[in-house]
């Protein structure tokens, strides 16, 4: 019995060493468990918290069993033989040469677009798109050899790469010929002149470099480095090229889509077009292929008071009743609104599941809204709604729809009472609205302004919904200023063959360019909402079918289900961005794009799932 122990109690020995109570080595023992357990613990934690991304969180989603959050394709690569072939040409020092002198050459002939130019048949200033079709011809010999050119309204241009099976539904690439006009004014801010198409450290400069002669001549270099090759699809590919998108589309894609809605037999497996691109996103390389839109329309507020001289003033003329109403709308923004099935919120996931720098507490809000907690999904809304992170602003916009006062007029004297004034106010309709929603809206928000100051109010339908009064001091008139709008476009399901075939094709572009880096992640995204500005020094009235600056995509939506805006260009391969001076893009980046444009020609026409 060792000294100092209990003579009741029963002791052991320890390894060997010493007698132990047995209540104290059981005590023992399980202290060390207890701090084996919580050492793993703490190291999941950190490892979680630098690299959450290495995980795979599975939840049960809406009660639908389990599911992964944002779950990655697996990079897809063609397996057919031309693929290493194209590959090592696309890869070679002389193919980056020649790829910039494609798309300085296509650069350096100005086909900007203006918004009052007249119809193709009539105005001579559309006459640069001749030339750019022949220099189209001598430098893509052939693809005009082997597919055939249908010229759509004189100047858009529908390719056919004719497939072996009808049976495969073909696959439609999109882009535009046009550019936005430079201003002469702004030459001289240029780094190099804007349609010198010269490549300068790195980049290739001039208008159009991004948008979209980049992607107009990237599909056709990957399309005529695939026939150089002796290759020829199964898959029927169109290529849909407009000539007028900066300005909406009304005598390009409008068209080009009517003929392909009269000839085309069946839906298009998918449709790609410009639009989203890739970029460092919560500290992760992520592409945003654009799988919605926002709608459009522009609304005008008119307010009619009777004249008079200004020495004997109302209480307010018709630019101060004006001015209330605006007040009142600003007022009261719309709020935004988050679903599970909306775009950006599947992108969030996608940020919560795979990248290191989202804050915390979105990440466990957004993963447990996912799991189908509506408290947490709440959350995440306000969090975006109150955050002064810095691309919150930016989501409150694209969740909600918004509201701006751009265009206003009134009066025509210093010393003459204003009998009307008017302003037009533009809004991008959330995806889970609508106009009708939207115009409903509005007469609710200034019905009571117009109540209170004994103004009458005629809505859109050129209906009165003011009580009846023989003494109103004016009148109010709602109306569309353009045209009726457009609603948001159709959402193309993240959950498809073809997205799923588009996403695997992005990761394989990524590391084919990017060998050894960490993987990019694919997270679905949308357009801020039929882009483009619009100056009028009057208003004018257009048809429904006529209104301004829409995106091309707008006239293909009966065309296929899967509609998807993305360009497979990095941010940071712009140098200053679109429609401004010094528009410039990296050759590498340009080089991964007609990479990413023949990786994914293959691959659509090895899938037999889409």
């Amino acid at each position: 019995m060792s000294e100092g122990a209990n003579p009741t109690t029963p002791t052991i020995q320890v390894n060997g060493m010493h007698n132990v109570h047995p209540k104290t080595h059981v005590k023992e023992q399980l202290r060390s468990y207890i701090k084996l357990i919580t050492s793993l613990f703490v190291a999941y934690l950190l490892v979680s918290r630098l690299q959450p991304h290495h995980f795979g969180f599975q939840y049960n989603i809406s009660g639908q069993g389990p599911a992964t959050i944002c779950e990655q394709e697996q990079p897809l690569r063609p397996s057919n033989d031309v693929t290493g072939k194209v590959m090592h040409i696309l890869k070679s020092d002389d193919f980056a040469a020649r790829a910039a002198e494609a798309l300085g050459g296509a650069i350096r002939i100005p086909t900007e677009s203006f918004d009052e130019w007249g119809p193709v048949e009539s105005d001579p200033r559309w006459a640069n798109l001749s030339l750019f079709h022949t220099y189209l011809e001598a430098i893509f010999p052939r693809t005009h050899s082997s597919l055939s050119l249908t010229k759509i309204n004189t100047y858009g241009l529908l390719y056919e790469w004719k497939g072996s099976d009808d049976s495969l539904a073909p696959l439609l690439l999109m882009a535009h010929q046009d550019v936005v006009p430079v201003d002469p004014a702004a030459y001289s801010l240029w780094k190099e002149p804007p349609y010198s198409g010269k490549l300068v450290d790195g980049y290739v400069w001039g208008r159009g470099s991004v948008d979209d002669k980049s992607g107009l001549i990237g599909i056709l270099l990957a399309v005529e480095i695939l026939l150089e090759q002796g290759w020829n699809p199964k898959r029927t590919i169109t290529l849909s090229l407009g000539f007028d998108e900066e300005t909406s589309g009304l005598q390009g894609a409008s068209h080009l889509a009517r003929y392909l809605q009269v000839t085309q037999k069946k839906k298009f497996a998918m449709i790609v077009d410009e639009g989203g691109r890739y970029n460092l996103t919560f500290g992760r390389m992520t592409a945003a292929p654009a799988i919605a839109e926002r709608g459009y329309t522009d609304i005008r507020i008119k307010v009619n008071t009777p004249g008079g001289h200004s020495s004997t003033p109302p209480v307010h003329t018709s630019i101060g009743y004006l001015a209330l109403l605006l007040t009142q709308l600003e007022a009261n923004p719309r709020p935004i609104h988050l679903t599970r099935q909306s775009p950006i919120f599947k992108s969030i996931e996608c940020s919560a599941a795979h990248s290191p720098d989202i804050p915390d507490r979105l990440r466990r809000e957004v993963i447990r809204a996912s799991q189908g907690d509506d408290t947490a999904l709440k959350k995440v809304e306000q969090y975006i709604q109150n955050s002064d992170e810095p691309n919150a602003e930016w989501l409150r916009s694209i969740l909600g729809t918004t509201q701006a006062v751009d265009m206003i007029h009134g009066g025509v004297k210093s010393n003459a009472l204003p009998e009307e004034a008017f302003a037009i106010v533009n809004h991008r309709i959330a995806i889970d609205s609508s106009i009708g929603a939207l115009k409903d809206s509005v007469i609710d928000l200034l019905s009571p302004v117009a109540s209170k100051q004994n103004l009458e109010l005629v809505g859109f339908d050129n209906i009165s919904v003011s009580a009846t009064s023989s003494s109103f001091r004016g009148k109010i008139t709602l109306s569309y200023a353009w045209g009726y709008g457009l609603e948001p476009a159709p959402i193309s399901s993240p959950n498809s063959p073809a997205y799923k075939l588009l996403s695997g094709t992005i990761r394989a572009a990524w590391e084919d360019a990017h060998p050894g880096d960490e993987s990019i992640i694919v997270a679905p995204s949308m357009m801020g909402g039929n882009t483009g500005s619009l100056l009028h020094t009057a208003p004018i009235m257009l048809l429904p079918e006529e209104l301004p600056h829409i995106a091309d995509t707008r006239w293909y939506w009966s065309l296929s289900d899967n509609i998807f805006r993305y360009g497979h260009l990095g941010a940071h391969h712009s140098y200053n961005g679109v429609h401004t001076v010094n528009e410039a893009i990296r050759l590498d980046g340009f080089v991964d794009m007609v990479k990413f444009f023949s990786i994914l020609i293959l691959n659509a026409d090895e899938s037999e799932a889409i």
